[in-house]
């Protein structure tokens, strides 16, 4: 489960690189992503390890190298003509232009519309689900209209399990294009909405970061969550007080936290809470307590409320305040262009003011390297908690297979009437 952060989504590679290699190594065997969920940047970051599934360790290296060899100023650019469309609609005039996509951003999305289209090979995707090296992969949006979360789900078979009935999110077989990644992580404000299905959709993480429910909606037992963000741990009562107030550029900075990030631990909190529930009941009334209380609840078989493993990697420092320092640094000196004088505008003042925001948009090689290092060593730090992990996920695969099998040879010994569909078997 890949969440989203913009320019931060170089720490989840740095993670995955370590998984495919190093606890590969201590486990002697492929780990391997079964389901890849993405949402903003953790999507662009999924449809990437889809595509180069084939690759095994070289695909979390073709991952690191689009990150490192990014342009800041490629792809950090003011939007003139999005800005002014977004001050004329504020002031309730007609679009001065006649191609209304471009509305609503503030940095010009076509240096990262060339990098997808460039960096990652969405024909291969297709290839890689129909030869079983990945089994599905999802990408999710915000439909902007109804602010209803839209799940893509690409499989082989081109179909989608049951979704149940949750009112917020649809779920639509897709085969996942560029397009779809884009919409996905087209954060508000900052880039334009993208147009599927004739409608416009933007960041998937307003409504859902952190694509939990489509990972167990399409069987997984185990998840892997990143998450791109520092756990803040001082105090509010720190002794410094607040003599002006944050300037809009500080908010936007932790608005985007609060929409992309920080949901992430109740997420995973409510999942903790739901497997407790589940597996106290079964020591209490025994293995078919869960099959029975979805009977009860209404779920059709094969759906409704099952235990699953969860484990989260989150960076162990600011990165916000390692922003702020790489575009101090002498490493940044080099960079030109209207959009670096921005970013260096947010390092100026006070390091706790706007460096969230910097953060998002710092889109940069070196600040990549730094960030992949960084997850690198932050899963390093739990290696042996990773290698139960993917240990227990291999184990628990193997028992739903023999499962499956045995299911299959129960139906293939069903009688069948001459011509006719699958007859059940008599009672007893």
């Amino acid at each position: 489960m890949l969440a989203g952060g913009a320019a931060r989504g170089a720490y989840e590679a740095g993670v995955v690189q370590h998984l495919v290699e190093e606890v590969a190594r201590d486990l002697d065997h492929v780990v391997r992503f079964d389901v890849l969920c993405g949402t903003s940047v953790g999507a662009l970051n999924a449809c990437g390890l889809a595509a180069f599934a084939d690759l095994g360790q070289g695909g979390a290296r073709r991952l690191i190298e689009v990150w490192t060899r990014l342009q800041v100023s490629e792809l950090v650019r003011p939007d003139a003509r999005g800005i002014l469309e977004m001050g004329t609609r504020l002031l309730g005039r007609p679009s001065t232009t006649r191609v209304p996509a471009r509305e609503g951003g503030l940095i010009d999305p076509e240096g990262l519309e060339r990098l997808v289209a460039h960096s990652i090979p969405f024909a291969r995707i297709e290839d890689n689900l129909r030869a079983g090296y990945v089994d599905a992969l999802t990408v999710s949006t915000t439909h902007v209209a109804s602010g209803r979360t839209v799940v893509y789900v690409d499989t082989h078979e081109g179909e989608i399990p049951s979704w149940g009935n949750d009112p917020t999110t649809i779920a639509r077989a897709a085969r996942i294009g560029a397009q779809h990644a884009l919409a996905s992580a087209a954060i508000p404000i900052l880039f334009r909405a993208v147009k599927l299905d004739g409608d416009y959709h933007c960041d998937g993480g307003l409504r859902q970061n952190v694509p939990l429910s489509p990972a167990r909606r399409l069987g997984a037992s185990h998840v892997l969550v990143v998450n791109p963000r520092h756990l803040e741990t001082t105090p509010l009562d720190d002794g410094a007080a607040e003599d002006i107030f944050p300037g809009p550029l500080f908010l936007l900075g932790k608005t985007l936290n609060a929409l992309l990030l920080d949901r992430i631990d109740t997420d995973l909190a409510r999942l903790s809470s739901i497997n407790r529930i589940l597996e106290a009941g079964t020591r209490v009334a025994g293995p078919g307590f869960v099959e029975a209380l979805n009977r009860e609840m209404g779920f059709p078989e094969g759906v409704g409320l099952r235990t699953m493993k969860a484990m989260l990697v989150r960076a162990s420092d600011d990165i916000g305040q390692l922003a702020v320092n790489f575009v101090r640094s002498p490493a940044f000196s080099r960079a030109s262009g209207m959009g670096v004088k921005l970013l260096r505008r947010l390092a100026e003042r006070d390091s706790r003011s706007e460096a969230d925001l910097l953060s998002y948009l710092l889109f940069d090689g070196g600040f990549a390297g730094q960030l992949i290092e960084m997850g690198r060593a932050d899963a390093r730090a739990r290696h042996e908690e990773l290698c139960r992990f993917f240990a227990e996920a291999a184990r628990s695969a193997l028992e739903q297979e023999a499962l499956r099998r045995d299911a299959e040879v129960v139906r293939s010994a069903v009688p069948r009437e001459p011509g006719g569909d699958l007859e059940p078997l008599a009672a007893g």
